[in-house]
């Protein structure tokens, strides 16, 4: 039987997508539950691209974590 309670595991492709188109907004950040990382992204423009390319890069390799510490699913 499923733990109700166990975390979602986020979709790899879905966060490279967002993270791609609507990365320098932080929607990247907001699908995988990192909250207040993604006001911060926000609000400084991917950090002035910057923290938009670390993520894009985190992403692709496969290192990027969610909310909770797990990796990304490709499905």
């Amino acid at each position: 039987m499923a733990d109700v309670n166990a975390p979602e595991s986020k979709d790899w492709l879905t966060t490279l997508l967002l993270s791609i188109f609507l990365g320098s907004l932080g929607i990247d950040r907001f699908y995988t539950g990192s909250m207040g990382l993604g006001i911060a992204k926000l609000l400084t423009g991917g950090g002035c691209g910057i923290w938009y390319v670390v993520d894009l890069i985190f992403i692709v390799t496969g290192s990027y974590k969610d909310a909770n510490g797990n990796a990304l699913v490709k499905k």
